[in-house]
């Protein structure tokens, strides 16, 4: 019998083997149930017309890459990924991560969709310029610190649950295609931090942070503000001040141009 005859009957026989395994034994493809128990949350899937409003908010395009906290069943990433984006799903259950892994496949973005099996909490989110995610508040809440040290203007957008105190800047609520209780998007964008004390032509210019919202003075007068990433809008009096945010200087160019230094 030639070698690659051998071989042939070889896989066949492998091939029978596995199927009788399977049936003697009663093993089914894994199937994911609604309200399974996870790490730290049971699973319920994103309805996909809110997972497609997320993205949107996200204004998810080809050159972002996307983090999904707690993937699940893929759907979220594999999204991200269609529309372009580099795409990773954070999931802890091995059985998950397969089946994602599966499903990235029949969509035709393997490529670009990533499943790792990880701890949430333990994973390095500083690639990430968009973090999905349908968690609980008291999870939210535990990653909040995290999620607030990434680079500013990092876009974040959950389904349903909040960061508590801080308020989202943005949030919808799908109707269209979504009938279960999980329908409403919120979005937020880590803002850069500016409290303290910054020298400006105009006088010390004096912030007091509360995520995005500011308040504080500008030589004698009040002022109240707040950010976006590293976009920042102050008024102070009949004065209305934009401008970016770089590290220990702030560039307004409206109404004027004007430097501020972090002393």
């Amino acid at each position: 019998m030639s070698t690659r005859r051998v071989i042939a009957t070889l896989v066949m026989a492998l091939m029978f083997a596995g199927a009788a395994f399977a049936q003697t034994t009663g093993q089914k493809p894994f199937e994911p149930q609604v309200g399974q128990a996870g790490k730290d949350v049971v699973w319920v899937p994103t309805p996909q017309a809110v997972v497609d409003k997320m993205l949107d908010m996200a204004h998810v395009t080809k050159a972002d890459v996307v983090f999904d906290l707690g993937s699940g069943d893929g759907r979220t990433v594999i999204s991200a990924a269609k529309r372009g984006a580099r795409a990773y799903g954070i999931e802890y259950n091995p059985d998950m991560v397969t089946l994602s892994q599966n499903n990235a496949k029949a969509a035709g973005v393997a490529d670009r969709a990533t499943f790792e099996k990880a701890d949430l909490f333990e994973t390095d989110l500083s690639r990430a310029n968009v973090i999905t995610m349908f968690l609980l508040p008291s999870i939210n809440l535990k990653l909040r610190p995290k999620i607030l040290d990434l680079k500013p203007g990092t876009r974040i957008v959950s389904n349903t649950f909040t960061m508590e105190d801080w308020q989202a800047d943005e949030t919808a609520t799908v109707t269209d295609g979504c009938s279960s209780s999980w329908c409403t998007a919120l979005f937020w964008i880590v803002p850069a931090k500016v409290a303290g004390t910054w020298n400006t032509p105009n006088g010390a210019l004096t912030l007091t942070q509360n995520f995005q919202m500011l308040s504080g003075t500008l030589g004698s007068q009040a002022v109240q503000g707040r950010l976006r990433g590293n976009q920042i809008t102050l008024t102070a009096g009949n004065q209305k001040w934009t401008g970016m945010v770089d590290g220990n200087t702030i560039k307004f160019s409206s109404p004027s141009a004007m430097t501020a230094t972090k002393k």
